[in-house]
């Protein structure tokens, strides 16, 4: 496993990161996002699809679970575990049939999928730090790739 550590000073910046970060993404890779609530996850996970070239509106999927976006040749699922509460949820938006699919995959809170999730190919740690973050990025070389 590889990892890196960043500093970012604004929401500007984490944009950014998830622009750079985005650039490094196969057309098919899993991607924990962790991090307390308000640390930039979906501000980051904006970030990634911008960098792949999205121009629409990005939501967060607190409340749907899951976001896709479909763009060219690129499929993106944004996932949100936040509000799980029970295993049966995740069968209720067909979580194992999207991780099949042929697409990034975004998960930010992947700690509450009740051990359903494969080992991911990335995992992006975002901590506070002053005013700003501090991003931990780890690539397993094994990872699952979804």
């Amino acid at each position: 496993m590889t990892a890196q550590t960043d500093f970012v000073a604004d929401e500007a910046a984490m944009l950014d990161y998830g622009a750079a970060l985005a650039k490094s993404l196969g057309d098919d890779e899993l991607v924990f996002l962790e991090g307390d609530l308000g640390m930039g996850k979906t501000t980051l996970a904006r970030g990634i699809l911008r960098g792949l070239g999205f121009t629409g509106h990005v939501k967060s999927p607190t409340y749907t679970l899951v976001e896709p976006y479909e763009f060219g040749s690129i499929r993106v699922y944004h996932f949100d575990f936040y509000r799980i509460r029970d295993a049966e949820e995740l069968e209720y938006i067909g979580l194992d049939d999207l991780l099949a699919e042929h697409a990034i995959k975004l998960i930010e809170w992947p700690e509450r999928a009740f051990g359903r999730l494969p080992r991911p190919g990335r995992v992006v740690s975002i901590r506070a730090q002053g005013d700003g973050r501090v991003i931990e990025h780890r690539v397993t070389a094994t990872g699952n790739q979804g």
